[in-house]
């Protein structure tokens, strides 16, 4: 595995093999977890080299979220991308990416503002800002997102067909724990009592689907059960929301089931 901290050896490097190979793109923040690995597996699928960033973006976070305590363990990183297969790990500080502050940014529009988007304001402008950023950097054929951002994912896909930008989306399947608990950088910050509340999130979407297949097809419905199971361990969510998956790259359009 190669590891670069700058856009110029990054281009360097890539030069040498495009004309020959294709490139695959994994953008993380690092903290890398058994679901980081599982989208490079993806990634080699689809091509012949896989490029991982690690950066953690200023530009996502609001002003009293966890940008200086997020988890860097850099060292760690770099073991586990070796270990799994990455060819090059890009690892830019932060005025490779933004040598100055920004005047044009991505914005993600109307849908970016609900679901996790209402309760952090600005939050998708920066991802979206970040990727586009990062794709025009490595360019690749494909880039490999995870199912369990799924607001995020289908926003970088809206970016790039409304862009037209020459890269094709590929959404891999969430990972869990055994427990059933979503694989998350930000887990190690669950004491005992907060990971064995954190469950509720699975059953609670387990039930949901379980009352889908069963017949309910009412979306308010299939919300306020899964909102009960959460109740159950006094957690108010933020946001519950069904959607079809065909509406995921949509604009915005209330249809949902």
């Amino acid at each position: 595995m190669l590891q670069v901290p700058t856009i110029a050896a990054l281009e360097e490097e890539l030069g040498r093999r495009r004309a020959s190979s294709r490139i695959a793109f994994v953008p993380t923040m690092g903290a890398l977890h058994d679901g980081h690995l599982s989208l490079v597996e993806c990634a080699h699928q689809h091509a012949d080299i896989v490029v991982m960033s690690i950066f953690v973006n200023p530009r996502q976070f609001g002003p009293r979220e966890d940008f200086a305590r997020y988890p860097r363990p850099l060292e760690n990183d770099e073991r586990l991308a070796r270990e799994c297969g990455v060819d090059i790990l890009f690892t830019p500080g932060l005025r490779e990416i933004y040598p100055a502050p920004p005047t044009v940014t991505v914005s993600a529009g109307a849908m970016g503002e609900k679901w996790e988007g209402e309760v952090r304001p600005g939050h998708f402008d920066g991802v979206l800002t970040v990727v586009a950023k990062l794709f025009n950097i490595v360019r690749p054929q494909v880039a490999v997102f995870g199912q369990k951002d799924l607001q995020q994912a289908a926003l970088v896909q809206r970016m790039v067909s409304d862009l037209n930008m020459p890269v094709s989306v590929v959404v891999a399947d969430t990972v869990r724990e055994p427990d059933g608990l979503a694989m998350s950088s930000r887990n190690r910050f669950l004491d005992a009592d907060g990971r064995r509340t954190s469950l509720a999130l699975s059953r609670a979407l387990s039930a949901t689907v379980e009352a889908f297949t069963s017949g309910e097809e009412s979306p308010r419905k299939l919300e306020q059960i899964g909102r009960a199971l959460l109740a159950e361990e006094r957690l108010s969510a933020r946001c519950v929301a069904l959607r079809r998956v065909s509406d995921r790259a949509a604009s915005g359009g209330e249809k949902s089931r």
